[in-house]
């Protein structure tokens, strides 16, 4: 039993809605890991778009009530179950998926979606690189296939997953430009590997982007708002240039002739349709950016348990986002 402690603090959703279905509860047992599974003492969580839509019912997969959101959580490892050989009680560690929740104070997850955390990052940073970074270099690498030397537009770019791409965009060789809806959400996109910004609230913006880009046109779009700007994206692109599909708020008319003379593609990232491989190629990829020093996750607003609707909230109406969000314990 973790450090004596039979109970926990954790935020439990008992039925669909809207924010305030989040509670804390503070009597919630603390969980015992199983055959490959470790149990993880939390100290940040990462907060994100998927886990604000499953807790409203809407997603096409609904998990089964009451249960207590939360994938990237980090921490350190309180207990192991059996036959678990990579870790040991101690170690500090991140995940990219948990069993139990990550939104409580301790978590259990299976030993495949734990990952070792360098020491050069803190625990708030440990939280926000799982979703944002595995998500990013599935798009931009194994999905829209990327080459170095391409030119990458990465629109939504302030936000955890658009720092991300801006990051791993740049240090792959690739040009790399953004955009994001506030002057804050420019320069850190700048700072973050961008070799050029536009703010998507300009009315002419997609003009610059054009003329910014000149006659070839842009190789590969990380789209994270699909619902207000695929129409555009098709416009924007190169030949044989890809549209990926990372995060979507509805449906939008699009008129298909535009990807025909360009034979241009519009591609869907469900990060959990990876493959083993798929994960094992990521994770080596992230740890690698971590240890050269390039990956440094940017930490957005921060948050206690109690205020998780607060954070789900935000998460959906924020318009200027900023890093990602993630509660601190």
């Amino acid at each position: 039993m973790a450090s004596g402690k039979k109970f926990m603090k954790a935020i439990r959703v008992s039925e669909f809605g809207n924010p305030d279905v989040l509670k804390l509860v503070t009597d919630v047992p603390v969980p015992s890991p199983g055959e490959g599974q470790v149990l993880i003492q939390v100290h940040a969580c990462g907060v994100n778009p998927l886990e604000a839509y499953l807790r409203s019912g809407h997603f096409a997969w609904r998990p089964s009530l009451p249960y207590t959101p939360g994938s990237d959580a980090s921490g350190v490892v309180e207990a192991v179950g059996k036959n678990v050989t990579a870790f040991k009680k101690g170690d500090r560690v991140f995940t990219r998926a948990t069993i139990t929740g990550g939104y409580a104070e301790y978590t259990i997850a299976s030993e495949d979606t734990v990952y070792h955390l360098p020491d050069q990052l803190n625990f708030k940073q440990g939280a926000a690189l799982a979703i944002p970074y595995f998500t990013a270099y599935r798009a931009l690498i194994q999905k829209a296939n990327g080459k170095p030397g391409e030119l990458v537009l990465v629109h939504g770019a302030s936000g955890g997953v658009g720092i991300a791409s801006c990051q791993i965009a740049r240090a792959y060789g690739f040009k790399v430009f953004g955009t994001a809806g506030s002057q804050e959400g420019l320069n850190l996109v700048l700072q973050n590997g961008a070799h050029k910004v536009f703010n998507h609230r300009e009315k002419d913006y997609t003009e610059k982007i054009k003329d910014a880009a000149g006659a070839g046109g842009v190789n590969v779009i990380l789209e994270m708002v699909a619902s207000v700007n695929l129409s555009n994206d098709l416009k924007l692109l190169s030949s044989g240039g890809r549209v990926v599909i990372v995060g979507c708020r509805g449906s939008i008319e699009i008129n298909p002739a535009d990807t025909m003379m360009k034979e241009s593609s519009i591609i869907g990232v469900g990060l959990y349709n990876a493959t083993k491989d798929e994960w094992k190629e990521s994770a080596a990829a992230i740890i690698g950016g971590i240890e050269s020093g390039w990956l440094k996750p940017l930490i957005g607003p921060e948050y206690p348990l109690e205020k998780a609707p607060q954070a789900h909230e935000d998460i959906i109406q924020s318009s200027g986002a900023t890093g990602k969000m993630v509660f601190v314990l």
